[in-house]
This record gives C-alpha cells, sequence and structure tokens, in this order.
C-alpha cells in the first residue's frame, strides 16, 4: 500500500452502519487473532460492537481513506464503559465532566489499515473532543491487541478482568484511564 495516503475523519452518521459494522466484525476476527483463541475471538462479539448511542449523540467517528472507511471509534459522555446495542448492563446515565472520566468507545481499524496511525487519530479526536465537554480523564475497557497503542498513548492499566460472556466463555479486558493534558 502507498505510504503517502491521507485520512480524514468526519463524525458517523446512520447511513454508515452497514460499514461500520464490517469494519468492526473484520477488527475482531482478525487483530485479536494474537491474542485470543478462536472461542474467546468468537465470543467477543457478546461484548464488542456499535453503540448507535454514540452516532446519536455525535461523538462517533469514521476515518475514510478516500470513499472507504478505515476506521472509527468514539467517545461517551455516558456511564457504559463498553459493548455493543445488544450488550447487557447498559448505563446512559450522563456522566459529570468534573468528577467523571470521559469513555472512549468502540474502537476498530479494518486490518488491512492496521499499524498506519488510525488508532492514535481516533484517539486525539476523541480526547480533544472530550476536553471541550469540561472532561478531565478518560477510561476504556481495551482489549488485549488494543493495549499497546493505548499504553503508547499515555494510558494506564487500572484493572484486567475476564468479562463472562452469554455462552460462558470469558474475554480479557483491561480497564484503562488517562489524564488529560491541554489538546493531546
Amino acid at each position: 500500500m502507498d505510504q503517502d495516503v491521507t485520512f480524514d475523519h468526519r463524525l458517523a452518521i446512520q447511513a454508515d452502519i452497514p460499514a461500520l459494522k464490517c469494519v468492526m466484525k473484520a477488527s475482531i476476527e482478525v487483530l485479536q487473532q494474537s491474542y485470543l483463541t478462536a472461542e474467546q475471538i468468537e465470543a467477543s462479539n457478546d461484548l464488542m460492537g456499535l453503540d448507535t448511542r454514540l452516532i446519536d449523540d455525535g461523538t462517533y467517528f469514521v476515518i475514510e481513506c478516500g470513499p472507504e472507511i478505515v476506521g472509527c471509534g468514539g467517545w461517551s459522555r455516558r456511564t457504559t464503559l463498553f459493548g455493543a446495542n445488544h450488550t447487557s448492563g447498559r448505563d446512559d446515565a450522563l456522566l459529570d465532566p468534573s468528577t467523571d472520566a470521559a469513555r472512549v468507545r468502540a474502537m476498530y481499524t479494518h486490518p488491512k489499515w492496521a499499524r498506519r496511525g488510525i488508532g492514535r487519530m481516533i484517539l486525539t479526536i476523541c480526547e480533544n473532543a472530550a476536553q471541550l465537554e469540561g472532561f478531565k480523564r478518560y477510561q476504556l475497557m481495551a482489549t488485549l491487541s488494543g493495549e499497546p497503542l493505548y499504553k503508547a498513548c499515555g494510558y494506564k492499566a487500572v484493572k484486567r478482568e475476564d468479562v463472562p460472556t452469554s455462552n460462558g466463555i470469558s474475554v480479557p479486558l483491561i480497564l484503562m484511564e488517562k489524564s488529560a493534558t491541554k489538546y493531546a
């Protein structure tokens, strides 16, 4: 692939949902292969995917290369830390920016575009947007495949946990946090 490609970003819209789901599916199935068993990857679909509340709230972004969506991710001012529309335990209560951490949510890069700076770009966009709303900290629930990126971007592991899924298989995830700096 050409190393001189440029990436653009914009807010996601409802019409993007089919393409976003394709990016997410490919990301989950391919980028976790070095970290999880096949059963854990399949079980990850119980915990991961699209939360359309982020699109509705105007806090979910797509990264494009030309007309192709190559990555996506967002942040939230709501209590839910991770999960898709179908994930249990969701909580849409609003967070208090003066005391709570903004949630970085649902970050995915299509595997053919991995290691090109897309994840870092999404993080920067999300952190800056959350800061504009007064948030001084960010939290996210990282996959094992995402942990190296988040560490490189200043996030610290707070808690490692095996999250159970509906089929009885647990998926390892890491609660990570970062304090805001003036426009990352």
